[in-house]
């Protein structure tokens, strides 16, 4: 059996405030992508990487790679008009050699980490299971606020993680379920966790062993800049 990632890179990321969509921002004279691109190509347990990029930035893409050393790199493939989308075009790039019980993981460049122990885990539980994603505990305590961000409960913390990257599924399982949604369900799920619980496909939850940091606002950049040293192989 094989372990294929679909590096999701399809945004343009616009709360970042870049003139650039935040995967291509440039840290240290590379690209945010670059650093997740060459974790996972150096994790023994990932076999094959399937890049679903942009359309607009295929060609900056594959002149940033050719500068790296990532031979388990299949192809670069377009993303499309929404995440959904993208999953699809990615999955029907990866059926090109997968089998029905490989592994297939969802990893946003917007997570813009490789957590090496997490990862091995999650791909037991996806092999157990049929589906499984990282997650963060919570430690502190957890509400539940209205429409106007006034508090109405108290959530216990031990039913709440944040969700981390990636997610994974048995291919035949998630394969399946994407290419027989209706436009209307893909456009209306905003994750492969949520499609694939919407046809209750198990999902077990595997304990992120970094920081969940996801790059959405500037200070996110900022924040990553003095920690890429620590999470990075570059």
């Amino acid at each position: 059996m094989s372990n294929i990632v679909l590096l999701m890179m399809g945004g343009i990321g616009s709360r970042v405030g870049a003139d650039i969509p935040k995967q291509f921002i440039e840290i240290k004279g590379k690209p945010v992508f670059s650093y997740i691109l060459q974790g996972l190509n150096d994790l023994k347990c990932i076999d094959k990487i399937i890049v679903v990029c942009n359309k607009d930035w295929i060609e900056y893409a594959n002149n940033c790679i050719k500068k790296l050393n990532v031979p388990k790199l299949y192809d670069i493939t377009e993303g499309g008009e929404t995440r959904s989308d993208s999953v699809v075009n990615g999955l029907k790039k990866a059926k090109e050699f997968a089998q029905e019980e490989d592994v297939v993981m969802m990893f946003d460049t917007t997570h813009p980490y490789v957590d090496e122990k997490g990862t091995e885990d999650f791909i037991e539980a996806v092999k157990k299971y049929g589906g499984a994603t990282l997650g963060q505990r919570q430690y502190d305590t957890c509400y539940r606020i209205d429409e106007n961000d006034m508090l109405q409960a108290v959530i216990p913390r031990r039913e709440i993680v944040s969700g981390a990257s990636p997610e994974g599924f048995k291919f035949k399982i998630i394969y399946d379920i994407y290419m027989n949604a209706s436009k209307e369900e893909l456009n209306k799920m905003t994750s492969a966790g949520a499609i694939a619980l919407a046809h209750n496909v198990p999902m077990k939850i595997c304990t992120l062993n970094t920081l969940n940091l996801k790059i959405t606002y500037p200070t996110d950049v900022e924040i990553l800049k003095y920690l890429i040293d620590f999470n990075f192989k570059g």
